[in-house]
C-alpha cells in the first residue's frame, strides 16, 4: 500500500478525525481510480473510490471547503445516483452550510417521511431543531426517534447532552445509563456519567464511575485516565472535607468507600505522577499546591 492509502486507512480503523489531512492525501487516490480499485491487500473498504469521495466530501464541510464539497456531491451523484440516501444526506448536509435553517428543517422532515427506515434524516431533522434553539421539540423528537431505533448509541449521548446543557442532570444520567447497556466498554461514556453525576451533586455515583474509567485504562495515567484521576481527587475531597451547609447524602444512596482516604492519597499521587512529564512539568508545581491545600 501506498503511504497515501495508509494513512486513509488508519483514518477508518482508528476512527481519527483529521479533516485537512484527509482531503490532502484522498484528493491524489480519487484522481486514480485504476488504483483506487486494486484491492488485493484487503484494503477495498478504504480505497472504493466512491467511500473516499463520501468521506471527502464530509471533511470538506469540517473545514469549510463548499467548492470541494459541492464538486465531490456532483461526482457522486453521477456516480451513484441522485435518490441514494448518502447522496440526498450530503446535499442536506451542505444545505446546512448554505441556506437557512427553516429551509433545511423542512428539507429533512420531507426526505424523513420518505425514508422511515433510515434514521439518518430524522438525526439531522433533530439536529437542526436544536441549532434553531427549538429544545423542548427536539427532546421530544429524539426520545421518539429512540423509541424506535433505542440501539443508537448517538442518540442516547445526544438526548444526554441536551438535558445537561438545561442542567437537567437527573435526566441526563437517566440517557448515560441506556448508553453504558449499549457501550459497556466504553471508558468515555462512563466519564461522562462520572463528570454528570458530579455535577448533579451525587459525588459518591461520580466517585465510582469515575474510578470505573480508571480501572478500564492503562496504569500510566494519561489521556483520559488523567481526567478521571482529576475527578477521583475531586469527588475524595468534597466527601472528606464537605463544604458547610452541604450534605455528602447521596441521591442514588451509593455508599462512601470506607479507605476514602487512602483513595484521595492515590489520587494525588497519580495526578503528580501525570505532570512529571517534560510536557507538564511547568505546572507541576501549581497542581501540587493546589494538592495540598484544603
Amino acid at each position: 500500500m501506498s503511504p497515501s492509502i495508509e494513512d486513509l486507512a488508519s483514518f477508518r480503523t482508528k476512527n481519527f478525525r483529521a479533516s485537512q489531512e484527509f482531503i490532502d492525501k484522498a484528493s491524489p487516490i480519487l484522481k486514480d481510480v485504476k488504483k483506487a480499485k486494486s484491492n488485493d491487500d484487503g484494503t477495498h473498504f478504504v480505497v472504493n473510490p466512491a467511500t473516499v469521495a463520501l468521506t471527502r466530501k464530509q471533511c470538506a464541510l469540517d473545514v469549510g471547503r463548499l467548492d470541494i464539497a459541492k464538486t465531490a456531491w456532483k461526482a457522486l451523484s453521477e456516480r451513484i445516483g441522485h435518490d441514494s440516501p448518502r447522496v440526498i444526506l450530503l446535499q442536506g448536509l451542505i444545505m446546512e452550510a448554505t441556506e437557512s435553517l427553516d429551509t433545511v428543517l423542512r428539507f429533512y422532515e420531507s426526505e424523513a417521511s420518505k425514508n422511515q427506515h433510515n434514521p439518518s434524516f430524522w438525526k439531522r431533522q433533530i439536529s437542526v431543531l436544536r441549532q434553531m434553539g427549538r429544545i423542548e421539540e427536539a427532546i421530544n423528537e429524539l426520545r421518539l426517534f429512540l423509541d424506535t431505533f433505542y440501539n443508537d448509541l448517538e442518540g442516547w449521548l445526544e438526548l444526554a447532552d441536551i438535558y445537561s446543557s438545561c442542567c437537567q442532570y437527573t435526566s441526563a444520567l437517566q440517557a448515560l445509563s441506556h448508553a453504558l447497556l449499549l457501550a459497556p466498554q466504553n471508558p468515555f461514556t462512563f466519564l461522562q456519567f462520572a463528570e454528570t453525576a458530579f455535577s448533579a451533586g451525587d459525588i459518591q455515583l461520580a466517585l465510582r464511575n469515575f474510578l470505573i474509567v480508571i480501572d478500564m485504562s492503562d496504569q500510566t495515567p494519561v489521556g483520559f485516565s488523567v481526567r478521571a484521576w482529576w475527578g477521583v481527587k475531586l469527588c475524595a475531597r468534597r466527601l472528606i472535607h464537605p463544604p458547610a451547609g452541604t450534605s455528602n447524602e447521596s441521591p442514588s444512596k451509593t455508599p462512601v468507600p470506607k479507605n476514602i482516604k487512602l483513595i484521595d492519597q492515590l489520587a494525588t499521587e497519580r495526578v503528580l505522577t501525570a505532570y512529571s512529564g517534560e510536557r507538564g512539568i511547568h505546572n507541576r508545581d501549581v497542581v501540587s499546591r493546589w494538592m495540598t491545600s484544603n
